[in-house]
């Protein structure tokens, strides 16, 4: 049985990957996985490979979307977007990580949907 968390989590994937493919990303992976960790999307966008983290909260007590994305989390991005670039021989070519972040109100009302590109950076 999935908890709260993980059905706003899989909601907040599903509306971007939408978004993302509204504004021209096409996505080429879902939940990647590696050694490292995981990656909520891969996709791309003129020509570059984009790893996507996707953050979707309700209320703000916690924080916002963007602060939940701690250091080590920033390190695990990286070295799982390497070893996808390795895996698919793709090191020379260009990438970048965004974020999207999502905010939901009451009654699981989207308040907030921001795509912010090269969030993480090297």
């Amino acid at each position: 049985m999935s908890t709260g968390r993980q059905r706003i989590g899989r909601r907040g994937e599903e509306i971007a990957k939408r978004r993302l493919e509204d504004i021209g990303y096409r996505i080429l992976e879902t939940n990647y996985r590696s050694r490292e960790g995981e990656i909520d999307l891969v996709a791309e966008k003129d020509g570059a490979i984009v790893f996507v983290e996707v953050r979707a909260k309700t209320g703000t007590g916690a924080g916002s979307p963007e602060e939940s994305i701690t250091p080590r989390k920033k390190s695990h991005l990286v070295a799982v977007a390497q070893e996808y670039l390795q895996a698919n021989r793709a090191e020379e070519r260009e990438w970048r990580i965004d974020l999207v972040a999502i905010e939901f109100g009451p009654g699981g009302k989207l308040l907030r949907l921001d795509v912010l590109e090269n969030a993480v950076q090297l």
